[in-house]
């Protein structure tokens, strides 16, 4: 499902329309099989979505904002959580009368899709190398890059296809018995397991206990979390404005140090809350600083990485993968905190400490910087590593390729020569 890019976003609409009706009216009916049923087809939305949106973005984004472009993903998921904790507050629809009306704003973002995305074009890359449309690829890069002449655009993803091991889409199972993508593959997998490995999700846990114990009336609480989906929702966008300048290996490496050391000052925190009256609010600094340090790498970063470390053939499979670590990460979470806590209290914070601290020092260790490469690029980075042939590059691919010295623009026999993905 997920070779097609486009059609999947499009047709991935239907189960948000679906879930929105069934969780609206499942209270109006008294039916909690509806409401079941309905939670169970959101999530399914949500993994379908998570896989090919940032496929998708990743293969239309010209190479020197791929990684800006990949951080809106993370940057509207964030704002939704924003959006939805406004819209939960006692005043609007957090009441026992209104709450089931929240469910029917997941059908908009939905509905909007489906007015706008049979407009916009397939993913370039797509048409190209799995559909050998020229044509249609053509038409794509013109219209997303808002120009005629994208010869440039076009010989470089032909060269992308000449280079690649086979040019047919491969399987899961082909892909788990790949050696050539064999250390992109142990990547993407840690990555995407430290995204929710790292501890955020367990962190909501403590947030409202937190600001009860420092003296905030349980009425008041509502309003001041608000500041959690405020500050996720300002380090994403933040991450997206200097994710080209800084690159992704040093904001991932940020990140989850910084998460390490906040979540390190949290546990003395907590153990002293009871005994000092002020130490509450440490506390709730550093759940902030917590957020923010995830928001401002591991957020999503590692969405757009599973992207930049496959080539075309590989990528849909790399994505399934990684969704499915990613899920099953998320589910252990879910299962395995609540007796984490129940054993070490507020010590528990210490175990995604190590798993930080681990997903640093592998980052640091293994992952090369992606910013403002090619595809080819990147897999010639792995090359090595991976004890394969550095894929030969042709000489009409180092014309396309322009130096970063010339800032990617290359004048030639009286037009720009651009080199844009």
């Amino acid at each position: 499902m997920l070779q097609h890019r486009k059609g999947t976003l499009l047709l991935n609409n239907i189960f948000a329309v679906a879930a929105a009706l069934l969780l609206t009216f499942g209270e109006r009916a008294r039916s909690f099989e509806m409401l079941i049923i309905g939670r169970f087809i959101m999530g399914v939305d949500s993994g379908i979505a998570l896989s090919a949106l940032p496929m998708y973005l990743g293969e239309i984004s010209p190479r020197y904002i791929r990684g800006f472009i990949g951080q809106f993903n993370s940057i509207l998921i964030c704002l939704g959580v924003f959006v939805g904790q406004v819209l939960g507050l006692p005043e609007l629809l957090g009441q026992e009368s209104r709450w089931n009306y929240l469910f029917t704003f997941l059908a908009l973002p939905a509905v909007l899709q489906l007015c706008i995305l049979p407009f916009v074009p397939e993913s370039p890359r797509y048409l190209l190398i799995e559909r050998r449309d020229e044509a249609a690829a053509e038409r794509a890069f013109q219209r997303f890059l808002g120009k005629k002449d994208v010869s440039v655009e076009l010989e470089e993803v032909h060269a992308e296809g000449r280079a690649q091991e086979t040019l047919h889409t491969v399987s899961v199972l082909q892909l788990l018995k790949s050696k050539a993508v064999r250390w992109q593959l142990i990547t993407v997998i840690i990555t995407m397991a430290s995204y929710q490995l790292c501890g955020l999700n367990a962190l909501w846990y403590y947030t409202s206990g937190i600001l009860q114990e420092a003296g905030f009336p349980e009425n008041i609480v509502p309003y001041i979390t608000l500041s959690t989906g405020g500050i996720e929702t300002f380090s994403a966008i933040i991450s997206g404005l200097v994710i080209e300048r800084i690159g992704r290996k040093p904001l991932l490496i940020f990140g989850f140090s910084a998460m390490a050391l906040f979540f390190s000052l949290l546990t003395v925190f907590l153990n002293f809350q009871s005994a000092v009256s002020w130490m509450p609010y440490l506390s709730y600094v550093c759940i902030l600083a917590v957020i923010a340090s995830f928001c401002s790498g591991p957020g999503g970063i590692p969405f757009i990485l599973t992207g930049e470390l496959f080539e075309q053939s590989y990528r849909p499979a790399a994505f399934m993968i990684a969704g499915i670590v990613n899920w099953l990460s998320n589910f252990a979470v879910g299962l395995l905190f609540p007796f984490i806590q129940e054993s070490l209290d507020a010590f528990a914070f210490l175990v995604f400490v190590g798993f930080c601290v681990l997903a640093s020092i592998y980052l640091f260790i293994v992952l090369p910087e992606t910013k403002g490469k090619t595809f080819m690029d990147i897999s010639q980075s792995f090359a090595k590593m991976n004890k394969v042939p550095v894929p030969s590059t042709s000489h009409e691919m180092k014309l396309v390729l322009c130096s970063d010295i010339e800032k990617n623009t290359k004048e030639e026999n009286g037009f720009k020569m651009e080199s844009s993905f």
